[in-house]
């Protein structure tokens, strides 16, 4: 069994360091990314500089270990979740090789690949949105990486909106009703100031807020 103190103990290895490699097991651990943000992971195996974390809502990603600021331990975690299926992550293609090193991008990808978006498009959505903060919160509601509003969660069956990734099951899931809808600059405007906007004025419509936020997210898709 795993004491606190052992816990503490293997939790300084990994933030100075000197853990090369092996298995650990926790049922509530939380990964503080160099940028901020914050990952709730069941478990976690460190081999050398790759670090590979088991969602507690199923799925896998392996990143390097050098974006964990440091470990630290939940002491209120969140329920256990029985509902997500958990899918093989989708390894990265060529085309991905400049976000593979990005909080979540395995996460990314497999949620991507499950529902037929473009993965470079949801890097871009959640660039602009949160810049990978899982906790992130808009004055609006807005939640989590992709900046999912309740009401549209509650669309595709609700959720936990903090969890990285049932959020971005949500956020994809609406970001792929919108793209098969509208071209790709309007389903971006959509996504930002809502489907019914885009459709009132026949493309973007002109409201500096969207305007703006659309120009950031193509700005993030990288061009041949």
């Amino acid at each position: 069994m795993v004491t606190r103190s052992t816990r503490s103990i293997l939790t300084t290895l990994v933030v100075a360091g000197s853990l090369l490699a092996g298995t650990r097991e926790s049922r509530a651990d939380i990964l503080v990314l160099a940028n901020g943000g914050t990952f709730s992971v069941k478990d976690y195996r460190i081999d050398g500089d790759l670090m590979t974390v088991t969602h507690r809502r199923g799925g896998q990603a392996t990143f390097d270990r050098s974006i964990v600021a440091r470990i630290a331990e939940d002491e209120v975690p969140d329920p256990e979740p029985t509902t997500l299926e958990e899918t093989p992550v989708v390894q990265a293609g060529p085309m991905l090789a400049d976000l593979s090193s990005r909080p979540f991008a395995e996460m990314i990808q497999t949620v991507a690949a499950r529902h037929g978006v473009d993965p470079v498009i949801v890097h871009a959505v959640i660039q602009a949105e949160s810049n990978y903060e899982p906790r992130a919160r808009s004055s609006k509601g807005a939640r989590g990486l992709m900046q999912v509003l309740p009401s549209t969660a509650r669309q595709f069956g609700g959720g936990n909106l903090y969890d990285p990734l049932d959020n971005l099951d949500k956020g994809v899931r609406y970001l792929k009703g919108l793209l098969a809808e509208f071209d790709l600059k309007q389903a971006i405007a959509a996504y930002n100031a809502g489907p019914a906007a885009v459709r009132r004025y026949g493309g973007v419509p002109p409201f500096a807020e969207t305007q703006n936020y659309v120009e950031r997210v193509l700005a993030n898709i990288p061009h041949e």
